[in-house]
């Protein structure tokens, strides 16, 4: 075409490939950032070896691992083996193609779409079978492990008379195949079907038969698989009705088989896997017949028979045979459950006695009552669960450290006497750093430092905690320890250790003492590869290139003892609750390890996250196991980590535990023989609040033997709500030092109260001995009280406490001054034939932020007395002269302060004076003033105060 004179047209673009430049960059880009992915996975991989190398539990990572990948490869590669096969096998049975129907004319571009990829989209299907069946079963590797390690519980079930363990161990693992089998057998059917409908096998509009016989025969055989996986499927269902949870009018639902699963479900399971069998034959049958007329007559038969035989047939009996006399009926059946759920719980062993609780102290010796009272209990007043502020106050020291919000309770020898103690480490607080910068964070601040006691039966004079192991670093009881805490319950950021950055060991009259780590633990970041591949696992580049990380560098983490010990026995449940103790010159944090299972027959189950709940566990301390439901459940392992050089160690401790034997034939070598304990630490061993708890649940209805009682529900109890507390949980169970009826002298124990469902009085007392060396451990001792009288239970107790006159104004007085008061642990404690209720009351008074001890409030009988030391309280509870509820106080009193005594007269008249003139300069809005009555205010009390503890007559002294 000639130019018109439209102007310069310009360059042409033309359109093609790309240079050879850029198709290099892409190459490149594309292979970087593969490498970097399979970089970020090998970093996941090489720092989880690296941590169970460092640890010594080794074995644990490669058998997990081992495991896994084994599974993963043998079922990828059955399920992939079976869809390949038959998709294969659709294909070669494909008819010849003819003239094509309307039909096949639509399915040709399919065909032809896939023709020159046929064996890329066979090896991607069955690569995605293969890669889905496989990582599911990877994650059955504790169901493999158990079923090739299984350990004979040397009991049989009561119905089927087979071994426990083929329920728990055996069981499992063939459900599991079975439904691999069932994912097998749909998945090949389905990509058969759609392969021989694809290729003209299967027609469904076209004239004329609507499948070939190839793939009838094919077809038949997958559904006859499937038929015969349906049979062994009812078969197994027999022995599943042993491990069923059901409900039963009346009752909670329970484990095991009633009267209807053993007279009318489990014959119907029996005729269902034998019709099961007999259509399975029918299917495969059409090898020669070449028809599905009778297959299908046999499936029709057998889906008919489920409804008939396996839903009418059992509702029938269930409606006119059991409820018209369900108690009689199901009486065998309760019985049975009645005793394997005290089995696989460890409470077959409890001990119950009827107790009379009746505390009239009319015609009784006092005298005797008031001795029995000394060497009945050592009544723990400083409450672990208030404390903790106290000890921050008085012990912490520095912003950086801090003590848990609920200290633990443990026994230590004081002048040669076993004392109830309270306990705190005193741990890093990565939040108190007067400086976050990533050196401060993961270098300087990296340990916590020394463990903090107190007496657990007294405090000193003002109220405060009396402390036997104090200061920085800490002097007492403990005598010399390594005092420096590097893993702990607080500890959750990695911290890198041993390098040329130096540690702040703790603050000192001279400054800042330094430290360099000397301990073993930790991962060596010396080597480049190690430095890059937790650079990328923990999202830190400066792990890589910083200065601060040289020669002997070694990085902590995993570093709560929850944590090391999950890691390195991922089998076991662990306790919510590890606790401190210092063993042999050093701080070890002991935790306790349950084994567990789902699988017990006739036993009922439980969520542990439910049930261990309480009052605690809103936030102070964790809950086990949040969505675990077992019923079996065993402290089998007691474990140690040390506080400074993160050691772990695990000890068998119930040496008869088939779940524990199982796990140690899976992993050998992982955990010690009971003999190794060392006496030293077995001084500080105790039965778990855990178990404790999950066994007083189950108690509240299995203290019951009798099915006809257990049916009515009459004797059911309830873990009473905790009275001191307005969340509306569980009482927690406390750590007492004392003697049930018949023991001979006091031991440590795990005491807990049960009220009747329902009511508020007092049902039950339940202690267990929790001193691990006692002949008694783990002995469970029931006090039942009498049905027909009213004793107080503790939400009545603190009811009437709080109602008390006396008690009632001294708290008013308290509270006038914007003083806090709190209530400690509520001790109930059997007492010659009948209740002693302790309670100490705390007093957080205006301008102090943590609470100290001020009165203990003691009940006996319909008796309340309200005094600052409980010898006193004791004394006048059973003295001649004590108090009763609504009468003035005897001379000497101090419940309240005597208002004979002038000093506290004029106290209690200047601390009303105070807060009046205090509430008019806040109206007035004069802050000076209102300083000033503040002051006054303050002064006014501490004199009142000071004059209780001098008021004539009283027996206060320090540490009294």
């Amino acid at each position: 075409m000639p130019d018109r004179g439209g102007g310069p047209t310009g360059p042409r673009i033309r359109v093609g490939r790309p240079s050879r430049r850029v198709r290099t960059l892409l190459m490149t880009l594309g292979v970087l950032a593969g490498l970097a992915m399979l970089f970020v996975m090998f970093a996941g991989f090489w720092t989880d070896w690296l941590w169970y190398r460092s640890v010594h539990y080794s074995s644990v990572f490669t058998t997990t691992l081992g495991t896994k990948i084994g599974l993963f490869a043998v079922f990828g590669v059955l399920m992939a083996l079976a869809v390949g096969t038959n998709i294969w096998l659709a294909h070669r049975l494909r008819p010849p193609l003819s003239a094509m129907s309307a039909e096949q004319q639509s399915l040709d571009r399919y065909r032809m779409s896939i023709a020159p990829y046929k064996k890329w989209v066979l090896l991607a299907v069955t690569a995605l079978v293969g890669l889905v069946a496989g990582a599911s079963a990877a994650g059955q590797w504790r169901t493999w492990l158990q079923w090739v390690n299984g350990v004979s519980f040397g009991q049989k079930d009561q119905q089927f008379h087979k071994d426990i363990s083929f329920y728990t161990f055996d069981l499992p693992w063939y459900r599991f195949l079975l439904s691999f089998g069932f994912a097998a057998a749909v998945l090949s059917l389905i990509a058969a079907a759609l392969v021989h409908y694809l290729y003209g096998g299967l027609r469904l509009t076209s004239p004329g038969g609507r499948a070939t016989a190839a793939a009838t025969g094919h077809l038949s055989v997958l559904l006859g698989l499937f038929v015969t996986l349906k049979a062994v499927a009812y078969w197994l269902d027999r022995y599943g009705l042993a491990v069923k949870s059901s409900g039963l009018k009346s009752t909670d639902g329970w484990t095991g088989l009633r009267y209807v699963d053993a007279n009318a479900y489990l014959p119907a399971k029996t005729i269902l896997f034998i019709i099961a069998l007999i259509c399975a034959v029918l299917f495969f049958a059409t090898l020669w017949r070449r028809t599905w007329q009778l297959p299908v007559i046999g499936f029709g038969l057998m889906v008919l028979s489920a409804v008939l035989i396996g839903g009418l047939y059992p509702a029938i009996v269930q409606k006119f045979q059991v409820q018209p006399n369900e108690q009689a009926k199901e009486a065998p059946y309760i019985k049975k459950n009645i005793t394997a759920t005290r089995q696989a719980y460890g409470i077959d062993g409890s001990q119950v006695q009827d107790y009379a609780g009746k505390s009239d102290l009319k015609g009784q010796d006092k005298e005797k009552l008031r001795a029995a009272a000394d060497s009945t209990a050592s009544i723990r007043l400083l409450d672990p669960n208030i404390v903790s502020p106290a000890f921050q106050q008085e012990q912490q020291v520095r912003g950086f450290y801090q003590f848990p919000s609920t200290l633990d309770v443990d026994r230590y020898t004081v002048g040669g006497k076993e004392q109830d103690t309270v306990i705190g480490l005193r741990e890093l607080n990565i939040k108190g750093i007067p400086e976050h910068n990533w050196i401060n964070d993961h270098f300087k601040y990296t340990h916590g430092y020394g463990a903090i006691t107190a007496k657990g039966t007294s405090t000193d004079d003002a109220g405060a905690p009396e402390f036997t192991e104090k200061k920085l670093p800490t002097e007492g009881v403990l005598g010399p320890y390594e005092q420096r805490v590097y893993y702990g319950e607080k500890t959750t950021q990695y911290s890198i250790v041993g390098g040329p950055q130096k540690e702040l060991d703790h603050p000192s009259d001279k400054g800042e003492e330094s430290y360099s780590y000397r301990g073993k633990s930790g991962v060596s970041l010396s080597n480049p590869v190690n430095r890059a591949a937790y650079a990328v696992a923990f999202g830190e580049p400066q792990i890589l290139y910083s200065g601060a990380i040289g020669e002997g560098s070694r990085i902590l983490y995993n570093r709560t003892p929850k944590e090391r010990v999950e890691a390195v026995a991922p089998w076991l449940t662990i306790d919510g609750d590890a606790y401190p103790a210092v063993v042999d010159g050093r701080i070890q944090w002991i935790v306790d390890a349950y084994t567990t299972s789902n699988g017990y027959p006739y036993a009922s189950r439980t969520t542990l996250g439910d049930t261990t709940a309480d009052s605690l566990t809103t936030g102070q301390r964790a809950v086990v196991a949040q969505q675990n439901q077992v019923n079996y459940i065993r402290n089998s392992v007691k474990a140690t980590v040390d506080a400074y050089d993160g050691k772990v160690t695990l000890y068998q401790w119930d040496t008869k535990d088939p779940v524990l034997k199982t796990w140690m034939k899976a992993f050998p070598g992982t955990v010690k023989a009971k003999s190794e304990i060392g006496s030293a630490l077995m001084d500080h061993l105790r039965y778990p609040q855990d178990l404790f708890k999950v066994q007083r649940e189950l108690l509240t209805r299995y203290h019951v033997t009798d099915p006809g009682t257990f049916y009515t529900g009459s004797e059911r109890w309830q873990v009473p709500d905790d009275p001191t507390n307005k969340d509306g949980n569980a009482v927690p169970p406390y750590y007492l030092s004392m003697k049930m009826p018949d023991q001979k002298q006091a031991a440590f124990s795990l005491t807990t109260t049960f009220t009747p469902k329902n009511r508020p009085n007092l049902g039950a007392f339940m202690a267990v001995d929790a001193n691990a060396k006692s002949s008694d451990y783990g002995k469970i001792r029931i006090l039942k009280l009498p049905s027909e009288t009213t004793v107080w239970g503790p939400e009545q107790a603190q009811s009437k406490f709080n109602g008390e006159t006396a008690v009632a104004d001294q708290i008013n007085i308290w509270k006038k001054g914007d003083s806090e008061v709190e209530y400690g642990n509520l001790l109930t404690v059997p007492l010659e034939g009948g209740l002693l209720y302790v309670e100490p009351v705390y007093l957080r008074g205006a301008g102090t932020n943590y609470p100290l001890l001020k009165k203990v409030l003691v009940n006996y009988g319909d008796k309340i007395v309200f005094k600052n030391t409980l010898g006193e309280a004791l004394d006048e509870i059973f003295g001649g002269a004590g108090k009763e509820p609504g009468t003035q106080p005897p001379s000497g009193g101090t419940q309240p302060p005597s208002t004979e005594n002038p000093t506290v007269k004029q106290a209690v008249k200047d601390a009303q004076d105070a807060f009046q003139a205090g509430q008019k300069a806040l109206g007035d809005q004069d802050w000076t003033a209102y300083g000033k009555a503040q002051k006054d205010l303050k002064d006014a009390l501490d004199r009142l105060a000071k004059a209780e503890v001098n008021v004539p007559g009283s027996s206060r002294r320090p540490g009294s």
